[in-house]
């Protein structure tokens, strides 16, 4: 049966919402009087549910992980003060100013007040609350410890965007230098160069090799500049492709894996992922199997990911978290150890953050590393192609001079 979503006053001043099934608007109005509520608009929920659908495509591409962090420690906060979740909802849709995310807490709050619980209704929005938070938060709920629980959730959201955040800053000057230096030799081959080439061809003179093959090269940037952007766009496109399948995905991450000092990094980050979630879920009141679960879903890379798959069909076996982990070839034997100490202690969420800020620090400093030895790289090649091109430029002049001599 249809469900129809009310807007119906129940008193001279209180407006409320609520859903009822009927058949059509009509039946839905009866219900709505019999409640004893002055209907005041009534709509079918499948027009509703239409418009999440329309929106919800772009929701990972818009709503980004800062504006999540953002709610969830207001929610906490408010919480935490006293307050109702129904009346905590409230309050931070009119603190939200992003309209999808106001949007969906509208929703989310309706959701609450209809009944389900803040789990389920945020389990209704996978692109922006990951099995790894609704496992946390449904943990809370069950142990009557909501407010606690979100404000754990939250500081660790806090600890993931600020570890994002130190790549984004890491990145940025040598993307930069890139850019700039791509620029540059890109407009000299384009628009300078060909300038100067006429002077040469009038030269009776025979010209330099680095001068022919920069004219040469200068040539086709002048004519077929068009081609290069359109190969990379076609490149751009092949891989987009590429990692929007599993198969092409799972290639992409093992080639990356497998990068010298580079691949370390994205293991080393991927495993100081893996265990604070691990942690902050088993510290939360999380089981084992559905830890194992919510690790699999926030992993980023493939390879990982099917690596922790075999681990929690493990886990679900019966097999301890140190005997599964034991037979992968990506967790070092120092995480191991750690991970066993913790299990027979009965506290493998201590071992487990331990070994998080341990990798988390020495993901910090191979960034480091890298953006300190990119830097001076980027600047040198830039340099030496810039420097080619005035050398090619310069040598007919100084051949025609010892010519003149």
């Amino acid at each position: 049966m249809p469900k129809f979503i009310y807007k119906a006053k129940s008193g001279p001043k209180d407006i409320i919402e609520g859903v009822v099934d009927a058949v059509d608007q009509d039946e839905a109005a009866r219900k709505v009087n019999q409640l004893g509520f002055f209907p005041l608009e009534i709509r079918e929920e499948k027009s509703v549910a239409k418009n999440k659908q329309d929106f919800s495509f772009s929701l990972s591409n818009k709503i980004q992980s800062a504006h999540k962090v953002i709610f969830t420690r207001q929610l906490s906060d408010l919480l935490d003060s006293g307050l109702a979740i129904f009346q905590a909802m409230e309050l931070v849709e009119k603190q939200t100013q992003h309209p999808l995310l106001k949007k969906i807490i509208f929703e989310i709050k309706n959701s609450i007040r209809d009944g389900n619980s803040l789990s389920a209704s945020l389990a209704k929005y996978p692109q922006i609350f990951d099995a790894f938070s609704i496992n946390i938060i449904k943990s809370g709920e069950l142990g009557g410890n909501l407010s606690t629980v979100l404000k754990r959730l939250a500081d660790f959201e806090e600890k993931e965007e600020d570890v994002r955040s130190k790549i984004r800053a890491s990145l940025a000057y040598p993307v930069l230098i890139a850019t700039i230096g791509a620029l540059t030799i890109f407009i000299l081959l384009t628009f300078v160069v060909p300038r100067l080439i006429s002077m040469f061809t009038e030269m009776s003179q025979k010209l330099p090799l680095p001068t022919l093959m920069l004219i040469s090269l200068s040539n086709f940037f002048a004519r077929y500049w068009w081609i290069v952007f359109i190969i990379i766009g076609l490149v751009v496109l092949y891989f987009k492709k590429l990692k929007s399948s599993k198969e092409g995905k799972f290639n992409l991450d093992r080639i990356k894996i497998g990068i010298p000092f580079f691949g370390e990094l994205i293991k080393k980050t991927q495993i100081a992922h893996f265990s604070r979630t691990m942690a902050t879920l088993l510290s939360n009141g999380v089981t084992m199997v559905e830890a194992m679960d919510a690790v699999y879903g926030v992993l980023d890379n493939e390879v990982l990911r099917k690596d922790i798959l075999r681990m929690v069909t493990d886990v679900k076996d019966g097999s301890s978290l140190t005997s599964t982990m034991s037979k992968s070839k990506y967790f070092p034997e120092v995480v191991v150890n750690l991970v066993a100490v913790g299990e027979q202690s009965g506290s493998p969420e201590k071992s487990l953050f331990k070994i998080a800020e341990s990798f988390e620090r020495q993901t910090d400093n191979m960034i480091k590393i890298i953006t300190s030895m990119v830097e001076p790289v980027l600047i040198l090649i830039v340099g030496l192609i810039v420097g080619f091109i005035v050398i090619s430029m310069l040598l007919p002049i100084f051949q025609m001079n010892l010519i003149v001599r």
